[in-house]
């Protein structure tokens, strides 16, 4: 990253950051309460208006979205949050026409990684406008820079991103619903920088959340089947928005 010769990408990157960051909590304050958990439900989920999804009971009853959004100083933290990340992620690309998809993904990667650790729910009234958002600003992205191989890199990475997430869903425990939803917006918005930015970023992802997982379970904050993947899906794929092409070319001159 070159703090230096981007500057002035930075600083709007950090202002707008900020300003949407700061709106993250009145946005959770308006999502519709979860439904409680129903003991008759069969399929082995509970379900939320909000569209999140959870393996097993909860083992405490989930915080309300009001309350969330109504905790002390929450929009200063969701606004340096967003600064910071829309910041590096400024000094990384640079004006470079990625950013009209990326930045406006960072407030609401807040919004969700939030959200899903303190509450174990991707909510679908955050997650779907987000896939029309990422769809519509990468068809400008493409347009504007007349880079067909980018669209179609990012629609392969929405599918491989969305199987291998969806897989584990089905066959293993812990992983809800609505973590497959969103890995397929981390793969387009991977995948349309470069190959090595998507595997990058998506290995980045379990291996940051194998990590964060220990202390959570230590710590009984979660359990084997109620663990808050959405966070660490979304930090491994800022480092491979961040590092993801330098990690890439290390690689392949080790191997060249």
């Amino acid at each position: 990253m070159d703090w230096a010769a981007h500057l002035d990408t930075v600083i709007v990157c950090v202002v707008l950051g900020a300003i949407t960051g700061w709106f993250v909590p009145r946005v959770v304050a308006r999502l519709p309460e979860p439904v409680p958990f129903a003991e008759e439900e069969t399929d082995g989920e509970a379900h939320d208006d909000a569209g999140g999804e959870t393996t097993a009971e909860p083992e405490e009853p989930k915080p309300l979205y009001a309350d969330l959004a109504a905790a002390p100083h929450m929009a200063t933290w969701t606004a340096g949050w967003s600064a910071l990340v829309a910041g590096l992620i400024g000094a990384r690309i640079g004006w470079d026409w990625p950013l009209l998809y990326l930045v406006p993904l960072v407030p609401i990667g807040v919004a969700l990684g939030w959200v899903d650790l303190r509450t174990r729910l991707l909510p679908k009234l955050i997650v779907g406008p987000t896939y029309l958002l990422t769809v519509v600003l990468l068809l400008v992205c493409a347009l504007a820079q007349g880079d067909a191989d980018a669209l179609i890199r990012a629609g392969i990475g929405w599918l491989v991103a969305g199987f291998v997430y969806w897989f584990l869903w089905r066959f293993t425990p812990g992983m809800g619903y609505g973590d497959v939803r969103l890995s397929g917006i981390l793969g387009m918005a991977l995948a349309y920088l470069g190959w090595a930015e998507f595997a990058v970023g998506t290995y980045a992802g379990f291996v940051i959340g194998v990590v964060g997982w220990i202390p959570l379970r230590v710590l009984r904050i979660t359990s084997d089947r109620t663990f808050p993947f959405g966070p660490f899906m979304l930090v491994g794929a800022v480092v491979g928005v961040l590092w993801g092409a330098d990690i890439g070319g290390y690689l392949a001159d080790r191997q060249g």
